[in-house]
């Protein structure tokens, strides 16, 4: 049995999808956050992609955090408490 802590497998999921896909949000569908998925979704389609610039910054950001913290780390902040944005 593994020693990762519930939710770590979707630690480099969801950082590999903030980084390539981040400004469709798809990480945060990953990690259940409907809401902040659909926003990012809506920000870079309703505008034609040209605010998608701007929520692909934020999924690259985001993405690189997710990749750098630990595993407990990871599913003590996004897991567990749930933190919506980075």
């Amino acid at each position: 049995m593994s020693d990762k802590p519930a939710g770590a497998d979707k630690k480099i999921a969801a950082g590999i999808c903030g980084i390539l896909l981040g400004a469709l949000g798809i990480h945060k569908f990953i990690l259940g956050y409907t809401k902040e998925g659909v926003i990012m979704l809506l920000v870079t389609v309703l505008t034609l992609g040209i605010a998608g610039f701007i929520t692909g910054i934020v999924g690259l950001i985001e993405g690189i955090l997710y990749l750098t913290k630990s595993d407990e780390e990871f599913v003590a902040t996004y897991v567990t408490n749930k933190k919506g944005w980075f």
